[in-house]
Order: C-alpha cells, then sequence, then structure tokens
C-alpha cells in the first residue's frame, strides 16, 4: 500500500499524521508524508521522513494575529477575514498535493486542509479518509455553540447549525478549490474511490455521538510511548538534552506543580502571562511547570517555576496537580490519560468545544484564553481542586484507551480496495 498523508497544521495538527505514518511504516506500508514546510524537520527528527506541502502554517499564524478585521466592531469586517483566512495557502497545498498524488493508492489527511486533500484524492480516482479530532460532521448530539447551556437547545437547532457551518466553509473555499461537492461519510465515490471520516477522540466525551457519526471510532491518536518526545520529557535528540534531567529532578524535589502549556498559540505579552502564573501559584503555595512552546519566553528554573520548551505529556502530567492549556485535542487528550484536572483557556478552532465538553462533565472548567485574570485563573483552579473534580479525572484516565493509532491504520488498510467502504470501516480496529 502507498498511502498519501497529509497534515497540515500547527504541530498539535501535525503530530497524529506523524504517529499514523509511523504505526502505517511498521506494517510495511510505502508512506509518503506531507507536513507544512516548518514542521517536515521535527518528523525528520523523530525518523519519520517527510515533504513539505503548502504554506509555513507559524506565518499563518501570525498573519490571523495580525488581521485587525478580526477585532472589528463589523461583523461583516470579521467574516471576510475569516473567509480569507479559511483561504489562504489553499492554492500552494493544492499544488503540491497533485504534483504528489501520482503513484499513490490512496489520501489521508486531517482536519486542516481536508477539502483540498478530497479534491486531489476525487480527481485521481483514489481513496480518500479524513481524520477527525473533533465531531464537526452535521449531528444533534454535539452543541454547536461553544457556550453553557447551549446543551439545553433542541438538537435539531445543533444539526442545522453544523450543516450552516459546513456550507459556510464550502463557500468559503469555493473560489480556489475544484467544482463539486465532497463526500460527508463513508462511501463510494463516481470515480471509483471510497471516503471514510475517521473519528479519532473519544466519543463518550459527546454523549450520543457514536449513533450518529458513521465512524470508525478510533479514540485519540495518543502518542503513548513517548515517541514524539523522548522518555525524559524532552526530545531524546534535542540539543538542550540535559535540561530533562534537571526538569525531572525539579518536579522530583518539591510537591506537585501546575502545569501550563499553550503550545502554538499565542500568549499575548509573554512577560505578562508569566507573570499571572507565577501571582497564581504562588498564592496558591503551588510551584508552576510552564511549557513556553511556540511564545517567546525564556527559559529558566527556580526553586518555584520551571520553564521548558516542551515536555512528554505521558511522563510529566501524572505528576502535576492541575494542568491549564488552551484546548488542544492532543493536549486534551494527554491530560484526560493523566487523569489531571483541567483548566482549557481556549483560543480558537474546537479549543471552547472541548472546555464546554470537559465542563458539561465534570473534568474540568473552562474560559476564553483573551478573558483569562489572575483572580479568574485562580477561581477555576479553585474548581477543579474539589475532590469531585479530582475523582471523576482519575476514573476517566482508568478507562483511557490508548490503541488510537494502531486503530487509524487499521481503519486506513481497511479503506483501500474495499468494496464496500462503510461496512468493513464500521469493523475496523480492535474488539471494542
Amino acid at each position: 500500500m502507498r498511502p498519501l498523508l497529509a497534515f497540515t497544521g500547527s504541530r498539535g495538527d501535525a503530530q497524529p499524521g506523524i504517529l499514523l505514518a509511523r504505526a502505517l511504516r511498521e506494517r510495511g506500508h510505502d508512506v509518503t508524508l506531507a507536513l507544512a514546510p516548518n514542521l517536515v524537520s521535527f518528523a525528520h527528527d523523530h525518523g519519520v521522513p517527510a515533504v513539505p506541502f503548502g504554506c509555513d502554517t507559524a506565518d499563518l499564524l501570525v498573519a490571523q494575529r495580525t488581521d485587525r478585521r478580526f477585532a472589528s466592531r463589523d461583523p461583516r469586517a470579521r467574516l471576510r477575514a475569516l473567509f480569507d483566512l479559511q483561504r489562504r495557502g489553499v492554492p500552494e497545498q493544492l499544488h503540491d498535493l497533485r504534483a504528489l498524488a501520482p503513484g499513490h493508492d490512496l489520501v489521508v489527511a486531517g482536519m486542516a486542509g481536508e477539502e483540498v486533500a478530497e479534491s486531489v484524492a476525487r480527481a485521481y480516482g483514489l481513496p480518500f479518509a479524513a481524520v477527525h479530532f473533533f465531531p464537526i460532521q452535521p449531528n444533534t448530539a454535539v452543541p454547536v455553540a461553544p457556550v453553557r447551556r447551549a446543551d439545553r437547545l433542541p438538537g435539531f437547532v445543533h444539526r442545522w447549525g453544523w450543516s450552516l457551518l459546513a456550507r459556510a466553509r464550502a463557500a468559503a473555499l469555493a473560489p480556489v478549490l475544484p467544482s463539486g461537492p465532497p463526500a460527508r461519510a463513508a462511501t463510494a465515490s463516481a470515480e471509483g474511490g471510497a471516503t471514510a471520516r475517521i473519528q479519532a477522540y473519544d466519543p463518550r466525551l459527546f454523549p450520543g455521538v457514536r449513533q450518529q457519526m458513521p465512524g470508525p471510532f478510533t479514540g485519540f491518536l495518543t502518542d503513548v510511548d513517548g515517541f514524539l518526545t523522548g522518555v525524559t520529557g524532552f526530545a531524546s535528540h534535542a540539543p538542550d538534552a540535559a535540561e530533562a534531567e534537571d526538569l525531572d529532578s525539579w518536579i522530583d524535589a518539591g510537591t506537585a506543580p501546575i502545569y501550563v502549556g499553550f503550545g502554538s498559540m499565542d500568549v499575548g505579552d509573554p512577560a505578562a502571562f508569566v507573570a499571572i502564573l507565577r501571582e497564581v501559584c504562588a498564592r496558591r503555595g503551588r510551584r508552576l511547570l510552564l511549557a513556553s512552546g511556540w511564545a517567546t519566553i525564556d527559559p529558566g528554573f527556580d526553586d518555584a517555576v520551571a520553564i521548558v520548551g516542551q515536555v512528554d505529556h505521558a511522563r510529566v502530567l501524572p505528576r502535576c496537580v492541575a494542568a491549564v492549556h488552551h484546548g488542544g485535542a492532543g493536549t486534551t487528550a494527554a491530560a484526560l490519560r493523566a487523569g489531571v484536572p483541567q483548566v482549557i483557556c481556549s483560543v480558537q478552532a474546537d479549543q471552547p468545544y472541548w472546555g464546554q465538553a470537559l465542563q458539561r462533565l465534570g473534568l474540568a472548567a473552562t474560559i476564553p484564553a483573551k478573558k483569562l485574570t489572575a483572580e479568574r485563573l485562580a477561581a477555576l483552579l479553585d474548581q477543579v481542586s474539589r475532590p469531585d473534580v479530582v475523582g471523576r479525572a482519575a476514573s476517566w484516565a482508568a478507562g483511557f484507551p490508548t490503541d488510537g493509532v494502531e486503530r487509524a491504520a487499521d481503519a486506513v488498510e481497511a479503506l483501500l480496495g474495499s468494496p464496500d467502504a462503510a461496512e468493513l470501516l464500521h469493523s475496523a480496529g480492535r474488539q471494542q
């Protein structure tokens, strides 16, 4: 099998693609992994060959932050900015994937760039699978508005809302994509290539969604063995690997810290952000472990604070008392697996939905990151420090499935050459 895996977006979008590529390669498949140019070296450094496609996603994030229309009081200006953002980089992705596709026998993509990859697969008559990290297909189970009490609305409102969002995105992309409606479920296209949406999250977080989505449901595509970060908390190849030992020593030297990490998200003024975190942790008599991610925050250690670039979530989070983060699917899954209560400070995309979903289940508290203050963060940490929240988080971790990557690889294998993709994909993966 020669699959083309196309995973653009931030590092959180790319990591599941890298893990899936690794699993398929270990099964003997000839995989081409295509990533945003700024993330190709990340895959190479971990022994997974990759090629670039599309634009540098770090540049796209900067462009989004600097577009003043997103702060406009005019909703039409904000909508035009959103549509422009949706289209940004699409022509480059389309050009590169068209050049890569010949010689492959199926295409797999993440949520970012899904429509581009599917249009290329359709053009070549290839089977296509999209890996969904969140339930975005029309349904009645997931509230379309990520706000408190939205779950009280009738289900048909949510289904209508998700359908409307899908049509709006299609309209935004129409000027830069070839014509032709994308498939929305596992089916066979007119060109003969089967399509599927792999639901790569835990459906228990969204009660009722399993009954409404065609599947397969694989669970989160988590880095269960520290492959992407190394078993010591940092990438084993990193030039500052000695810092990993310092981090382990720092954690062991005192009480469990509060973990904070916002991945590739913008934290605003880094100095003010760190000051808020220091103040809140000091008031609580807790130490602070900050993973700076893409933020320009200098690393360092003192008795009360450790600032590092990245951590191995599987190794570090179980040793923390709480996790404060942006609500990306990967970090959310890592905290669930670790059994640590969460404060989700959402920035964009699916992040507010994760915050609301976990808050409804009593596993987290949530707030938009732009509203975060020292007082509000302290209050949210009070909420998730209650014994009932701590107990629910521990119970959830006990039942967390860790075979999501293998299940996704099963689903990809089942798709190729399938005369009935839907039937095979429903049974793909391990026994439930």
